[in-house]
């Protein structure tokens, strides 16, 4: 029989993340607002208090759950803000390919790389997809993550990207995790287009944001400001029209290259900008003054053998409310562990262990329209939580390729 009210006790550290109600930047992602011997009190899914075990433990009655944290950290789950979690097949080869000597640009124009993923996707169906993903689904929640932003792209016809929203409303309705979509038709141009790019971008404008639109399936809408998939110029038409009908931005900007996609998101009051390996001051000066909030993925940098990493530091420094991600795919990045992220984001981002927390968490949430019900352990908002077998919260990034998690809790449910 399911209680009402669930206490959460016995928290060698409870990391609350509590403080202003908007994203955190500068010395306020250092601030982690943690409760030692805390203790928190939630009744049907969300947060009532938090505070000292001793408070904690007077609210307490007989239809109460009572959690043992077992002198273990408790801390809210992990926000990761940019995935691509829904896809048929994986790029095993190409992992392959790459340990032997190629580059992913190599590969990608020899007609690997997303363009892979893309044939395999469209052939199969809604149930395949649903079924393949929600194994990844369980892979976020080992881990500690109990929200995703979910990301299309690998259809690049209308009926394959609806197909893929879909799955991800599917998912969102039907398992633990929390899915939050975003449109991604502009991913690539995929090759029944390659001699006409005008016409797929038109095809994105005029008949894939509106029906997304109509349907309600994203939330977000995203693209690939890059060489090789859609210019400054593409990139700003395909984001006000998805702007026009409702839609908010998020831009792939930065990565390769230095795109223009950094200003483009500046310009068009993106949410975030993500990638940002080639941002520079100019960059970082143009998401500073428009309130864009970066979205660092340095698993990615790794994992496609590169050494360049953005520059959190300097971003940091400069007043903005950094986000880290997984990146989540099959290619570039298939890691779907929080916990990997923080590691790099130390070891090769200079992020002290409190801001990378913040990046996976409150500050992420902001970045989804979510920082009033998740990304923090506060008087309500939602009971999402995850006990890590540390002492000490420094641990989950320090203690490399382990699952710290032993509980993960969404609105209050062990799931």
């Amino acid at each position: 029989m399911k209680t009402e009210s669930l206490a959460v006790i016995n928290c060698s550290q409870l990391v609350t993340l509590a403080g202003p109600e908007r994203p955190r930047a500068g010395a306020e992602m250092r601030d982690l607002a943690i409760i030692r011997d805390g203790a928190m009190f939630a009744r049907e899914g969300w947060i009532v208090q938090t505070g000292a075990r001793s408070e904690i433990e007077k609210l307490i009655g007989s239809d109460c759950e009572v959690i043992d944290a077992g002198n273990r950290v408790v801390m809210p789950g992990f926000v990761d803000a940019h995935t691509h979690p829904v896809f048929a097949g994986n790029r095993a080869d190409e992992f392959e390919m790459r340990a032997a000597g190629k580059s992913y640009q190599q590969i990608a124009e020899a007609g690997g790389g997303i363009k892979s993923t893309v044939r395999k996707t469209r052939a199969a169906s809604e149930d395949e997809l649903f079924e393949a993903s929600k194994r990844y689904r369980e892979w976020f929640l080992r881990t500690g993550t109990t929200t995703i932003e979910a990301k299309s792209g690998y259809g690049l016809t209308l009926e394959d990207e609806l197909k893929m929203l879909r799955v991800i409303h599917r998912l969102d309705a039907e398992t633990a995790l929390r899915y939050v979509p975003t449109f991604l038709g502009a991913h690539t141009v995929p090759d029944e287009f390659k001699d006409n790019r005008a016409a797929y971008v038109d095809l994105i404008v005029n008949e894939m944001i509106p029906q997304v639109a109509r349907e309600g399936l994203a939330q977000f809408c995203d693209v690939f400001c890059e060489r090789g998939a859609f210019d400054v110029d593409e990139s700003r038409r395909i984001l006000m029209a998805a702007k026009s009908h409702g839609l908010k931005l998020r831009v792939h900007a930065d990565q390769l290259s230095l795109s223009g996609g950094s200003e483009l998101a500046a310009e068009l009051g993106a949410v975030t900008a993500d990638h940002l390996e080639h941002a520079g001051e100019t960059q970082i000066s143009a998401l500073k003054s428009a309130s864009v909030q970066p979205a660092l993925l340095p698993a990615s940098v790794l994992l496609i053998g590169s050494q360049r990493y953005p520059n959190a530091r300097a971003m940091i420094e400069a007043g903005l409310a950094v986000v880290l991600a997984t990146d989540f795919n099959p290619g570039s990045s298939p890691t779907p562990s929080m916990l990997f992220v923080l590691t790099l984001a130390s070891t090769q981002m200079k992020m002290s262990p409190a801001e990378a927390i913040s990046a996976a968490t409150i500050n992420a949430a902001y970045s989804l329209g979510l920082g009033d019900q998740i990304g923090s352990l506060e008087a309500g908002k939602r009971a999402d939580f995850v006990i890590h077998d540390c002492e000490d919260y420094r641990e989950p990034g320090y203690f490399a390729g382990i699952e710290h998690p032993v509980a993960v809790y969404t609105g209050g449910r062990l799931v």
